[in-house]
């Protein structure tokens, strides 16, 4: 995209940053860790904004646990609000109209608060929690974790047929094969659905429609890769659903971080503010990278004879008015042979996530593609070395 090669000098500076740091990404002595899904590869873009995106707070300022004691969310900054619906507004992936903004530390803490809010309001329990394979492994310890007598894992969606209510995890695009997902469930009573849409940004994939469910959650480290700020949030319909949340979310830690609010008030207006500019578009930067990764990544697959990756349809976006490509933010990488991946991955000193974390074979792993530059550059390296399996020693 010409554009890119204009936004502040990231073509040139992205070039010389792998370079300097070469030696040490392709060092075997090195460890790369593609296991945990720390987004960093999108830092190169904030460090060149760094003026427009500093927040200063004073030491007076945020003292109180309150925000504003009228709404439901009572400790939910109003600006961040406006922020939140003005974004999904702009981009045009989800609804915020007569719905109840929920904040958390991080979609996780959310997901949480919304099984103990859908089962405590449930006149069965426990609550069967499940979700479609290959579904994201940390689910089943946000269930399992608490033994809750409120909630239940139990696997598989596609395979489910136990009687009584049940909550379905939808997370779509999906973590970890990047599919768009839809309830496998047959909907009965009883029977409920969270939609995490975390990835569902138009640099990981088109946007085709507005999502319109009950529950959904976003979070705001994959969407802009500040994940140490700790920030998500849950669009809620049933008040019910959305006070037993905030019940949770008071027991679990008495509200959510003012200064995190702060900070991604400020940078979620400015995405707003800018994503139509194509020299400054945080989404246009993010999807030329993303592309640009999942490019690279299949070349490698394909010029041997040993890896799968899904195949993932082009699709018209709303939000860039044209046919684009998915660029997932996790690889959902394959074996074809039915051998034990992770385990040959990290014979290169390469760490994935295994695909039975998943509910899945072990022939599959779950790469990180949100690592800062040298790490994936490292991991394309020692993939590459691997061509034939038949010359690798089970």
């Amino acid at each position: 995209m010409k554009g890119m090669e204009k936004m502040n000098g990231f073509e040139s500076s992205k070039k010389s940053d792998s370079d300097s740091n070469k030696d040490k990404c392709l060092s075997d002595d090195v460890i790369i860790n593609l296991d945990r899904g720390d987004p960093t590869a999108f830092q190169e873009y904030w460090m060149k904004m760094t003026d427009r995106f500093t927040v200063v707070i004073p030491g007076w300022d945020l003292m109180s646990y309150f925000s504003d004691t009228k709404n439901v969310c009572w400790f939910l900054e109003p600006e961040l609000e406006k922020a939140i619906k003005a974004l999904h507004g702009t981009i045009g992936n989800a609804a915020t109209e007569e719905r109840y903004i929920v904040v958390g530390t991080g979609s996780s803490q959310l997901c949480q608060a919304a099984l103990f809010a859908l089962s405590s309001l449930s006149e069965v329990t426990p609550v069967s929690i499940v979700g479609a394979v290959p579904y994201y492994s940390t689910y089943v310890e946000e269930a399992s974790y608490l033994e809750s007598k409120l909630y239940k894992w139990e696997g598989d969606a596609r395979t489910f047929d136990k009687k009584g209510p049940y909550i379905e995890m939808v997370t779509s695009p999906n973590n970890p094969d990047g599919t768009m997902r839809e309830p496998v469930v047959h909907r009965r009573e009883g029977g409920k659905v969270i939609h995490d849409f975390a990835y569902y940004w138009p640099h990981y994939t088109p946007i085709t429609r507005r999502q319109d469910h009950d529950l959904m959650l976003f979070t705001f480290s994959k969407i802009t890769g500040h994940a140490g700020s700790r920030i998500g949030w849950a669009l809620v319909k049933d008040i019910e659903v959305a006070k037993k949340m905030v019940q949770y979310l008071t027991v679990n830690s008495i509200g959510v971080s003012k200064e995190s609010q702060t900070r991604a008030t400020t940078i979620l207006n400015e995405l707003t503010k800018t994503c139509r500019t194509q020299s400054e578009s945080f989404f246009e930067y993010g999807y030329e990278k993303m592309k640009s990764r999942w490019e690279r990544l299949r070349e490698i697959v394909e010029s041997g004879d040993a890896f799968t990756l899904p195949n993932y349809p082009q699709a018209f976006c709303n939000f860039f008015g044209k046919t684009i490509s998915t660029s997932p933010a996790f690889a959902w990488l394959g074996l074809k042979e039915e051998r034990d991946l992770g385990s040959l991955l990290k014979e290169k000193k390469v760490l994935t996530r295994g695909g039975d974390a998943c509910g899945c074979d072990k022939k599959y792993v779950r790469v990180n593609m949100l690592s800062r530059d040298d790490d994936y550059d490292g991991f394309l390296h020692r993939l590459a070395t691997i061509k034939d399996l038949k010359c690798i020693v089970p």
